[in-house]
């Protein structure tokens, strides 16, 4: 694998590629200063092209036909949520050596959100509830629907069962031990069975923007209709106890979905960690923080794994 990647067959991008499509395809801004961006995300590389646009381009297959769903649905989605998005403004087509679509984006200002400054923020907790709520009210006709919602654990059993052998060396041998209670018991759970909900699909702390210290957007858009317990992942990837109960208590999910939530954030965290231990130290420090909020016993006052006066989705 090439230095600085994280993907076998990974695309490889710089900023004279893009300052080549630029030129080729969308005129208006040619010679505007273009500069790569830092960035731990896993399936575009980013760009900033002069004061207020970003370019967005795929690092990998997977990641192809996100750039146009987001043209499809994030400008409609905007109205009916309380948090900036993402705002695409133009389709680029394969060109200049570089194979996929790619997008370019509105610059939106801020800083990214990182652990260390939110996992205790019980307001920003509830300002990513009150997203969520708004997401799954927001008229999303004819939005991707995921394969299976009903199947959202077990689909991931065989992947998890390797991670864990492939993770033994990273976690303690308690960890691995709870962590392998936890899955044997989540994969017996019931899945969701009721009609599944709008969700954004990759909540965490780095697709938060902040501004002056407040969640200001929400970036980088799964949309699909699934189980509602996807976007109960910042509960453990981003929340500790006092902010993790404050969002809990916002969202009111039932306790099973709550169970399947949580599973989840196991899973994911552990996926994570082999393929990414070399290549992206953010996602491995997320990872490792996910398992230390899930394999820890319920918090006292903070009854993170019963939240009060569950009600149906909105």
């Amino acid at each position: 694998m090439i230095p600085g990647q994280m993907h076998e067959g990974e695309q490889a991008t710089d900023a004279d590629l893009v300052r080549r499509l630029i030129a080729a395809q969308f005129p208006q801004w040619t010679g505007e200063p273009v500069r790569p961006l830092l960035s731990w995300g896993t399936d575009h590389a980013l760009y900033r092209v002069g004061d207020g646009l970003l370019a967005r381009l795929p690092r990998i297959g997977w990641a192809v036909g996100q750039v146009e769903q987001d043209l499809t649905w994030l400008p409609r989605l905007a109205p009916a949520l309380p948090l900036e998005i993402p705002q695409p403004l133009a389709l680029g087509q394969p060109g200049e050596g570089y194979p996929w679509p790619w997008g370019i984006y509105r610059w939106l200002p801020g800083e990214m959100a990182t652990l260390s400054g939110v996992q205790d923020d019980t307001g920003l907790a509830a300002q990513l509830a009150a997203f969520v709520l708004a997401l799954r009210r927001a008229d999303v006709t004819g939005a991707p629907r995921a394969e299976s919602p009903g199947r959202l654990l077990l689909d991931l059993g065989p992947h998890v069962e390797r991670a864990l052998a492939e993770s033994a060396e990273l976690l303690s041998p308690e960890t691995r031990h709870r962590a392998t209670e936890l899955w044997t018991q989540a994969v017996i759970l019931p899945g969701w069975s009721a009609a599944p909900a709008a969700v954004h699909g990759d909540l965490h702390a780095n697709n938060l923007l902040l501004r002056a210290g407040r969640l200001a957007a929400v970036l980088d858009f799964g949309l699909r209709l699934d189980d509602p317990a996807v976007d109960l992942l910042p509960a453990w990837n981003t929340f500790g106890p006092a902010a993790r109960a404050t969002y809990l208590r916002a969202l009111a999910p039932d306790n099973t979905t709550v169970q399947r939530g949580r599973a989840l954030a196991l899973a994911k965290a552990l996926l994570a960690l082999p393929y990414y231990r070399h290549t992206n130290p953010e996602i491995v420090e997320r990872a490792l923080f996910t398992l230390e909020q899930v394999t820890a016993p319920p918090e006292l006052g903070h009854p993170a794994d019963a939240p009060p006066a569950p009600r149906p989705l909105p």
